[in-house]
């Protein structure tokens, strides 16, 4: 994640160097990123971004994490015990919000090429029932599926819905 010295940056300068990142990442795999492409556009001097993040990586960790809290900023979460009508609609909204978002080949090219790459996020240590740990899963393989096959969208909702009214 993002350093201290990046955090305390100056609003306008933090959005300069979020918005050299997402046009990096959403051109380039993380594989194919360069720091030279994003100093240059976010006008700042590559030791600068050495100062703000740990290399490739963590910038663009840091930039997936902006990407989801932006779009699940609107989305409806839902909870425990497990409720298909607010999970179905969270998956819908986030789907819809993804696709219309700034962020949508970042996220298109984070399934296709990106993912694999970074370190495996641990899961939530707060115990859920099967239920709901299973529609978790079964959400973002559905979020995954529609942002890379958006054409298959209704059938894709229409299949977690039918898991769904089975979990419960």
């Amino acid at each position: 994640m993002p350093t201290a010295t990046f955090q305390h940056l100056d609003d306008q300068k933090r959005q300069r160097i979020t918005a050299a990142l997402l046009t990096e990442f959403s051109h380039h795999s993380l594989a194919d990123a360069q720091v030279a492409r994003i100093v240059k556009e976010a006008t700042i001097a590559r030791g600068a971004f050495y100062k703000y993040f740990d290399d490739l990586t963590d910038a663009y960790q840091y930039l997936y994490q902006v990407a989801l809290q932006s779009i699940h900023r609107d989305v409806p979460m839902a909870g425990t015990p497990l409720d298909v009508a607010a999970t179905y609609q969270a998956v819908a909204s986030f789907v819809d919000q993804a696709a219309n978002s700034p962020y949508y080949a970042l996220i298109q090219r984070h399934f296709t090429q990106n993912e694999g790459q970074l370190p495996a996020e641990p899961m939530p240590t707060t115990p859920l029932p099967a239920p709901v740990w299973a529609a978790m899963v079964l959400s973002h393989a559905t979020i995954k599926e529609i942002l890379l096959h958006p054409e298959q969208r209704t059938a894709d909702l229409d299949r977690f819905h039918t898991a769904l009214q089975a979990l419960a």
